[in-house]
């Protein structure tokens, strides 16, 4: 998937994946949905940001801890 949404720049906020260029982390909405904050909530709190960008959040989270093989090493 392809993440058009999410950015990052170095120069901001260090580098952590942000909503379009907005100073609001991904981490930052995410865990608004965690602690049970819902869409109208969200909103609510940042004006500047709109459904989509939740939904893209989510799946940016979602992306960024699914699991991957990891191949076993058999000890010598």
């Amino acid at each position: 998937m392809r993440f058009t949404r999410i950015t990052t720049d170095k120069n901001q906020v260090d580098g952590v994946p942000c909503i379009r260029h907005l100073r609001i982390p991904v981490a930052t909405v995410v865990a608004m949905v965690a602690d049970g904050m819902s869409v109208d909530e969200i909103l609510e709190a940042y004006p500047d940001i709109d459904k989509e960008d939740i939904k893209e959040a989510l799946y940016f989270a979602a992306d960024a801890v699914t699991e991957r093989q990891i191949p076993l090493t058999i000890p010598a």
